[in-house]
């Protein structure tokens, strides 16, 4: 095969496939802004995942007596067909515009977070707007619906703050565990033209606990990355910390979902979920 066919072999097949998660009725245009510089890196395939504007098939469910867990909606208003048809046709005149190939998918059969379980495990990457997505519903419950997809996807997931800029800086939450270390290869697998950002490889220690094989991990983050910190933090001042990353040059935050260490369970119930909460910087999630 000459170089000409290995070129067009390299468009047309080596691409990511990306999800995006979209409510019916609320739209981000952030999450655009995401697979449009993503595009601009390496080819993808954007899926435009639009879900319905209430979860009915958990409201069926949790009227019905069934035990489903939270009722995964406040109030009940028909879903404006109208929006939802802008929503997906701005989706795509923004792939067309920007070169990106895509496809939508339209189903509403399915409990929101089994269908985006279904759609992941055939996916690289999920990205959604922590904010915008199922904003309606109310603060708490849209906390579940993120954290029960962050668990239960089967490919990474990126949550977005609404104004999504790229990042400038990579900050890799690591506690040790296996969790913590698959997260950040796959997050170097998937954004590989990243490798010249600043990166902080952090660990959270608590007792002025040493960090746990150092050399090892430095060893394999050098093959990733050019600009290379590693640094021990006190997690005893958790909003010292907040404020610290936040600070740390408009960066991405990497973190694997439910590790089971002490770091991990503090990072993610007093960190992660705060930033994702308070919607301040983009953040990469994934677990074995």
């Amino acid at each position: 095969m000459n170089n000409s066919h290995n070129n067009e072999f390299c468009k047309k097949y080596f691409m990511k496939k990306v999800l995006l998660a979209f409510d019916g009725e609320n739209y981000s245009p952030g999450v655009v802004e995401f697979i449009k510089q993503m595009n601009m890196h390496q080819r993808i395939l954007a899926i435009g995942v639009f879900l319905p504007a209430i979860d009915y098939i958990e409201l069926l469910y949790s009227y019905g007596g069934v035990p489903a867990g939270p009722l995964y909606l406040n109030e009940v208003a028909p879903a404006n067909k109208v929006l939802v048809q802008k929503n997906m046709d701005d989706f795509k005149d923004q792939c067309v515009k920007n070169g990106i190939e895509y496809r939508i998918h339209v189903d509403n059969t399915k409990h929101v977070i089994m269908q985006l379980k279904e759609e992941a495990r055939f996916a690289d990457l999920l990205v959604l707007s922590s904010k915008s997505f199922y904003q309606n519903i109310g603060a708490d419950t849209q906390e579940d619906y993120l954290i029960n997809i962050s668990h239960k996807s089967e490919c990474p997931v990126v949550m977005l703050s609404e104004e999504y800029k790229e990042p400038k800086s990579i900050i890799l939450a690591y506690d040790g565990s296996a969790q913590s270390i698959f997260a950040i290869k796959q997050f170097s697998y998937l954004f590989p033209y990243y490798d010249r950002l600043k990166t902080l490889l952090v660990f959270f220690s608590k007792e002025n606990k040493e960090i746990p094989d150092c050399k090892e991990i430095e060893e394999l983050l050098m093959c990733y990355y050019k600009d290379l910190v590693i640094k021990k933090i006190d997690i005893t001042h958790k909003k010292a910390i907040e404020e610290w990353v936040l600070s740390y040059g408009s960066p991405i935050l990497v973190a694997g979902a439910f590790g089971r260490s002490m770091i991990s369970e503090f990072f993610k119930k007093s960190f992660t979920l705060d930033i994702i909460r308070d919607h301040k910087l983009p953040v990469f999630i994934t677990h074995r």
